[in-house]
């Protein structure tokens, strides 16, 4: 952990992690969701930490940034909470 898109990457893996694990305790006739939805945004973050310890700033804030849409837009974890 020693660059700041480590520190980014793993925060959004978390809280991707922690919706899944949540919505894993509903029953399955009421999720809405699916385990492949989880998946671009976890590769988002692999590949921003990846760019961002390579040296390739300028294109890991857009993945990263791109991931965290995803999270808010497609996988909805203000739903959790309402």
């Amino acid at each position: 952990m020693k660059t700041i898109f480590d520190w980014l990457a793993v925060l959004l893996f978390c809280a991707i992690a922690l919706t899944y694990l949540h919505r894993s305790l509903v029953p399955q006739s009421r999720r809405s969701d699916r385990l492949l939805g989880y998946l671009p945004p976890v590769l988002g973050c692999v590949a921003a930490n990846w760019l961002g310890n390579e040296g390739f700033a300028l294109a890991a804030y857009p993945v990263l940034f791109a991931s965290v849409v995803y999270y808010v837009m497609v996988l909805k974890p203000q739903q959790d909470f309402t």
